[in-house]
């Protein structure tokens, strides 16, 4: 399996999250440790075999933390990711004003809660914003490629795979 398209995709989102820290950092409450956003999120099937890939080589093994409910991440352990180099995509993004077109068709702004709280949302415009749907569509397409390109018949182009199923590849 492949996966040069989407670590090509994931190098661009990680540049322009960078850019977007710098540009927001006094608004940014983000530090290790801070993990509200930290749940067991569903990816798509290419994130979620580059991952397995990636966790498969790793030297070291990830300590899958059980006793947490349901909804929190398995590779969370005291605050801290065990998988921070491979994480989703999603979690690549979180903390930033992530602008997305809601059910309505309207643009919707979105932050973690701890972030940007004396910052008016007028003050928000594309060039200060993570495009959200952009990116999420170009991810979309890649996997649907992926999927074609490796026969995985098990999967359809909507499928997405629960992030503890992991567990299961290390």
């Amino acid at each position: 399996m492949d996966f040069t398209a989407y670590k090509t995709l994931v190098n661009t989102i990680d540049e322009l999250s960078e850019k977007l820290e710098k540009q927001h950092n006094k608004h940014m409450k983000c530090k290790a440790g801070c993990d509200l956003c930290c749940m067991d999120y569903s990816i798509f099937p290419v994130e979620f075999y580059s991952i397995a890939k990636a966790l498969k080589e790793r030297g070291d093994k990830p300590v899958l933390n059980t006793t947490k409910d349901e909804s929190s991440c398995i590779f969370l352990n005291n605050h801290k990711c065990e998988i921070y180099a491979d994480r989703p995509i999603i979690c690549r993004t979180h903390g930033l004003p992530l602008l997305f077109m809601n059910e309505d068709n309207d643009w919707e702004l979105s932050a973690c809660e701890l972030n940007f709280t004396e910052l008016d949302l007028e003050e928000f415009s594309e060039g200060n914003t993570f495009p959200q749907d952009k990116f999420n569509s170009k991810l979309y397409l890649l996997n649907k490629e992926f999927i074609a390109k490796n026969g995985l018949t098990n999967h359809s182009e909507l499928d997405l795979i629960p992030i503890k199923e992991l567990a299961k590849h290390i």
